[in-house]
């Protein structure tokens, strides 16, 4: 029975991550996500292959540094979000237990009203 409510959880799981990709793909300004395991190995990706095992390595070293970092100032402190914004992109980074979600966007220019 353990196994049969492992699998069902999994396969809930799974159309949860699709409904949130749906989601996320519809957004102004989205150019792509990737899901990495604790490892940096992409699981899931909008991204060509070679594009995510790039993205993959570097920002899973940028999300454990970052974690370090905030760990030695405060022990009892965790990472929850990452935002890294360059000229031409911004990557958001959601470090997890088990995985990391990035998300690719071009930076949205707010302009003001006054």
């Amino acid at each position: 029975a353990g196994h049969f409510n492992r699998a069902r959880t999994m396969a809930a799981q799974s159309s949860e991550i699709d409904e949130t990709m749906k989601k996320l793909t519809s957004h102004p300004g989205f150019m792509g996500f990737l899901i990495i395991n604790t490892d940096g190995i992409p699981i899931r990706s909008s991204l060509d292959h070679a594009e995510a095992v790039q993205y993959a390595g570097l920002l899973s070293l940028l999300a454990t540094k970052s974690r370090a970092a905030v760990r030695e100032l405060d022990p009892q402190n965790d990472v929850t979000f990452l935002r890294l914004r360059s000229k031409k992109h911004e990557i958001l980074v959601a470090p997890d237990k088990e995985y990391i979600l990035m998300v690719i966007q071009s930076p949205q220019i707010k302009t003001s009203s006054n």
